[in-house]
C-alpha cells in the first residue's frame, strides 16, 4: 500500500517539470498543460468521497488490485498518446485511481492499527507521502535529464506492473464489509467541486467569459449544499458528514490543510524562484528541494511516536512554529534570499509538516468511532486535497498579478519578480497564523478525545 501511494503521490507532483518539454511536443500553450495537473486535482476532488462506500462494498484486495490497474492503463494510455487529448484521458484515468487509494489506504492503516500506535504507524504514511510529493520534482528533473518525458510515465508504469503482480499475493481483506446502496444523486451533486476549483482555476486569466464563470460558480456551490444537506437526511448517505461534531475532528482537519498548504506552495514557489530569481537550471532547482524533503522523511516517523507519547497538540504546535519560522523569515527577508538560505528555510517548513499533517489525520480518526473512519480520513483528505490546489491557484495568482501591476507601473521585471514573491511569502505567513491558532485551541489530550 505504502509503495502504491508513494508512486502515484510522485507522479501528482513530477508533471509540471515536464511542462515546457509537452508544451513543445504536443504544440500547446502554458494555460493548456496545466490541465495535466488541475483536471488531476479535480478528479481526485470527485472520487475521495466515493472511497468509503467503495471499502464498504468491495473486498478491500480486489479494491486495491482495481486501483493499481486502472493506474497503469492510464499510464500506458499516456506513453502512446498521440495527442494532448488522449494523454489527458491517461491522466484522468490516473487520478481516479489516486483518488480512490489516497483516503483508502489511511482508512485501513487506521483501522488495523490500535489507536494507541495510530501515531507510529501513520507517520509511516506520513512519510510516504509527504516525501512522495516533495521527491515528485526532484525525480522529475533527474529522469528529464536523461530520457525524454515519456522515460518518467514508464518508470511509473513499471513499479506499478510489479506492484501489481506483488499484491496478487500479499494483500489480504482486512476491511469488514458493510453492504450499502450507493446514492448516484449524491455522486452526481459531488461534481460541485470540480466546478468551483474549475472557477478558482480561472480567476485572473486573460480573456475568461465572467458571466459563464459566475454561472458555473452558482451552480457548483448550489450543487455542494445540496450534497452536504442530502448526507444528513438520507439513511445511507455517501459521506457521513456527522464526523464534523467532533470539534477535535474540525481542527484536524483545519490543521492538515494549513500544513499541507505550507508543503505543496513549497513544492511549486520555490523552484519557480531558484529558476526566475536565482537563475539556476531546472535540474538544480528541483534537486534543491532534496534536504527538505529528506528531512520529511527522517521525520515522520520521529514525530508520529512522539504523537503517542507527549500528545498531539505539542507535536502539532513544535510543528506549525517550525512552519511560521521559515515563512515569518522570508517574509521579513523578502524575495533576495540566495539557494543556500532558501534551501534550509524550504527544509524547516517541510520538516514542520511533519510534525502536523499526519498527526492531525491520525488524532481525528482518534475522535471518532471505528465505523467512521473511512468516512473521516476521505472528508479530511478531500478538504486536504482542495485547499492545498486553492493554495497553489492563490500563490500563482499572486505571483502573476503583482508582477503585472508591477511592471505597468514602471518597475524593472527582476524587481517585479522579487515583489510577487515576496507578497506570496506574507500570504501564506498569515495563512500559517491561522494554522498556529488552531494548534492552539486542540483539546491537550494524548488521544485527543
Amino acid at each position: 500500500m505504502l509503495l502504491g501511494s508513494f508512486t502515484m503521490s510522485i507522479s501528482q507532483s513530477s508533471i509540471s517539470t515536464a511542462y515546457p518539454t509537452l508544451m513543445q511536443f504536443f504544440g500547446i500553450d502554458a494555460s493548456t498543460v496545466q490541465w495535466l495537473t488541475t483536471g488531476f486535482m479535480l478528479i481526485m476532488c470527485v472520487m475521495m468521497p466515493v472511497s468509503p462506500w467503495l471499502l464498504n462494498n468491495i473486498k478491500f484486495k480486489q479494491l486495491f488490485l482495481m486501483i493499481l490497474a486502472i493506474f497503469d492503463v492510464g499510464t500506458l494510455i499516456v506513453v502512446l498518446a498521440p495527442n494532448f487529448a488522449i494523454m489527458m484521458l491517461g491522466r484522468a484515468l490516473e487520478a481516479v485511481a489516486v483518488g480512490i487509494l489516497f483516503p483508502s489506504y489511511q482508512s485501513v492503516l487506521l483501522y488495523i492499527t490500535p489507536e494507541e500506535k495510530r501515531g507510529s504507524t501513520m507517520g509511516y504514511a506520513g512519510l510516504i507521502m509527504g516525501s512522495a510529493l516533495a521527491c515528485g520534482p526532484i525525480l522529475s528533473a533527474i529522469v528529464l535529464h536523461f530520457s525524454a518525458w515519456k522515460g518518467l510515465f514508464i518508470v511509473f508504469m513499471v513499479i506499478i506492473s510489479i506492484l501489481f503482480i506483488i499484491s496478487l499475493y500479499a494483500i489480504k481483506d482486512v476491511m469488514p464489509q458493510k453492504e450499502s446502496h450507493l446514492d448516484i444523486t449524491s455522486v452526481i451533486m459531488s461534481f460541485g467541486l470540480i466546478g468551483i476549483l474549475y472557477v478558482v482555476n480561472m480567476i485572473g486569466k486573460a480573456n475568461i467569459d465572467l458571466t459563464l464563470a459566475l454561472i458555473i460558480l452558482i451552480v457548483s456551490i448550489l450543487m455542494i449544499v445540496v450534497f452536504v444537506f442530502r448526507q444528513f437526511k438520507i439513511k445511507q448517505p455517501l459521506l457521513q458528514l456527522r464526523v464534523l461534531k467532533s470539534f477535535n475532528y474540525d481542527l484536524s482537519i483545519g490543521l492538515t490543510g494549513a500544513s499541507y498548504i505550507a508543503l505543496i506552495v513549497v513544492t511549486v514557489i520555490f523552484p519557480l524562484y531558484y529558476q526566475n530569481v536565482l537563475g539556476v537550471s531546472k535540474t538544480i532547482s528541483g534537486l534543491a528541494l532534496a534536504p527538505g524533503a529528506i528531512l520529511l522523511s527522517l521525520l515522520n516517523p520521529i514525530t508520529g511516536k512522539l504523537a503517542d507519547k507527549i500528545g498531539f497538540k505539542r507535536v502539532m504546535l513544535i510543528g506549525m512554529i517550525m512552519i511560521l519560522i521559515g515563512w515569518g523569515t522570508l517574509s521579513i527577508v523578502g524575495a533576495t534570499i540566495s539557494l543556500v538560505p532558501m534551501m534550509i528555510l524550504a527544509a524547516l517548513i517541510e520538516g514542520g509538516n511533519a510534525f502536523v499533517m499526519m498527526p492531525a489525520v491520525t488524532m481525528g480518526a482518534n475522535s471518532l468511532p471505528n465505523e467512521f473512519i473511512s468516512d473521516g480520513t476521505a472528508v479530511v483528505s478531500t478538504f486536504r486535497q482542495i485547499l492545498g490546489s486553492t493554495g497553489v491557484l492563490v500563490a500563482t495568482l499572486i505571483l502573476s498579478n503583482v508582477m503585472t501591476n508591477n511592471i505597468s507601473s514602471g518597475m524593472s521585471h527582476a524587481l517585479a519578480q522579487q515583489s510577487g514573491y515576496h507578497v506570496v511569502f506574507i500570504t501564506f505567513f498569515i495563512i500559517e497564523i491561522i494554522g498556529l491558532i488552531m494548534a492552539l485551541m486542540l483539546r491537550n489530550t494524548k488521544k485527543a478525545k
